[in-house]
């Protein structure tokens, strides 16, 4: 009796979900992967869908749109105005996060952790006013301390120092250091805590974003975390290599007020959005801030890549160890390849996660046959998230290729309107390329049958991601 009413109320269940999933338009293929779920795990799969499956956008959380820059700069005078490619992508972003194109801007790239953290440190101990930081991975060892040590300094000096990090990826830190923090004197928030009653509406929506801004004038940004693995490894990995972003000018500000609408939501609390003070910035780099979630009306990330990859004319590289494209951008990247276009994808060899990798490897028959170039980086683990386009245009961020970062996560990327730097990504790209095997199409379509089921396992699963 209670065999059938349970089966029954499941089946029940599943219907409701079944007609959710179909009123929300979500799309076929991850459709028929949460039914395949739900019907052959028991419990599981429905758990499964409440927990990674809600559509953010139909049901949002926070209602309302993050407040843009009230200060809007007028472009330099006397630059040679955006290409038509150029200005569809600056429309798209302004259009829809409210961030302008700016071009008062210095900027400078970061290549892994000793530069990086050089550089962070340098401005911390500068700074007179505020200090804002967040972090997906805010993870304990000697680089976590060394900035306890100069949060509490610049604190006792006067400097309001607030601190945000995911409570998913930075699952590692600990109430000591947490209570250390708030005894100096910081401000400090997790995002989105796991709390009983809000588990299963929450696990799923994850904060990716890495910023740093100084008194409001200079900002960090880009793939680096808080960890010690940046300086010297520490794991079956080795040293974890990325790319980061150094900004002073109008786009530092943007940044900050990035942070300041994630202060809002995850404090409660209003700060103000001030001015850009840069009156002394003589940078001409033009260059807009893209920053997305699950509570855009559209998924942001997504269409700048897709527009980034259909502009290009010469080539378009992606540095990216999460390379798990949905159905339009496997489109574009075909589509790019078969028209000629040079386009070259560079993974980490190694990966933090087996499903993942099985997940990633899974597209690359298709990529090589359509004439995509793919290396894998042998060195440690490339942790790095660029796009360029034709030595015109190129992003640095958060935002991996993958529906995690496109439908879940709360990303940001830094979009770059300028030769000189798009064309130093490029020349940094074809060095780590040379470093890198080649795979051939050939080669590998004659892999193993065993690590071919795996791969296909693996990518029938990867809509849940």
């Amino acid at each position: 009796m209670w065999y059938v009413i349970g089966i029954t109320v499941y089946i029940l269940i599943a219907l409701a979900i079944v007609i959710s999933l179909l009123l929300n338009g979500i799309r076929p293929s991850k459709t028929l992967a949460w039914l395949l779920a739900i019907f052959t795990i028991p419990v599981g799969g429905i758990l499964l869908y409440l927990m990674l499956g809600r559509n953010r956008r139909k049901q949002q959380r926070y209602s309302g749109k993050p407040r843009a820059p009230e200060h809007q700069v007028t472009p330099e005078s006397g630059q040679k105005p955006l290409s038509k490619r150029e200005g569809q992508i600056s429309r798209l972003i302004e259009g829809n996060t409210g961030f302008p194109l700016t071009s008062n801007n210095q900027v400078e790239l970061l290549q892994d952790g000793s530069q990086t953290f050089s550089r962070i440190f340098e401005a911390l101990k500068a700074a007179r006013e505020s200090i804002h930081v967040q972090y997906y991975i805010f993870e304990e060892g000697a680089l976590a301390d060394q900035l306890l040590r100069l949060f509490a300094q610049k604190e006792a000096e006067g400097v309001e120092v607030r601190l945000i990090y995911d409570s998913i990826g930075s699952l590692s830190l600990s109430r000591s250091y947490l209570n250390q923090l708030k005894e100096a004197g910081i401000e400090v928030y997790n995002f989105l805590p796991y709390r009983f009653g809000r588990f299963l509406t929450s696990l799923n929506y994850r904060n990716h974003r890495k910023i740093i801004v100084v008194d409001g004038k200079i900002a960090f940004t880009g793939g680096i975390n808080i960890s010690d693995k940046y300086l010297k490894g520490g794991d079956a990995l080795g040293m974890w290599h990325d790319m980061h972003l150094m900004i002073r000018g109008s786009a530092a500000h943007h940044l900050n007020t990035v942070f300041i609408n994630d202060w809002e939501l995850v404090s409660g609390n209003q700060l103000e959005i001030k001015p850009p003070a840069v009156p002394g910035v003589q940078g001409k780099t033009r260059m807009q801030i893209l920053a997305s979630g699950p509570n855009d009306d559209f998924s942001l990330m997504e269409k700048l890549y897709f527009t980034l990859i259909n502009s290009a004319r010469k080539h378009v590289y992606i540095t990216n160890p999460y390379i798990i494209p949905n159905h339009a951008l496997m489109t574009a990247l075909h589509t790019a390849a078969l028209t000629g276009v040079d386009v070259r994808l560079l993974l980490s060899e190694k990966s933090d996660s087996v499903i993942v990798k099985l997940c990633v490897r899974s597209y690359f028959e298709r990529f090589l046959r359509s004439g995509v170039r793919i290396f894998l980086y042998p060195e440690g683990f490339l942790h790095s998230k660029i796009i360029t386009v034709d030595d015109r245009v190129c992003t640095i961020g958060t935002a991996n290729v993958d529906d995690r970062s496109f439908q879940h996560n709360y990303e940001v990327n830094a979009v770059v309107f300028e030769q000189e730097t798009a064309s130093k990504l490029r020349e940094y790209f074809e060095r780590d390329c040379n470093k890198s095997l080649e795979l051939n199409y050939r080669d590998f379509s004659q892999r193993p049958w065993r690590d071919r089921l795996a791969e296909g396992v693996a990518r029938l699963i990867s809509p849940l991601l």
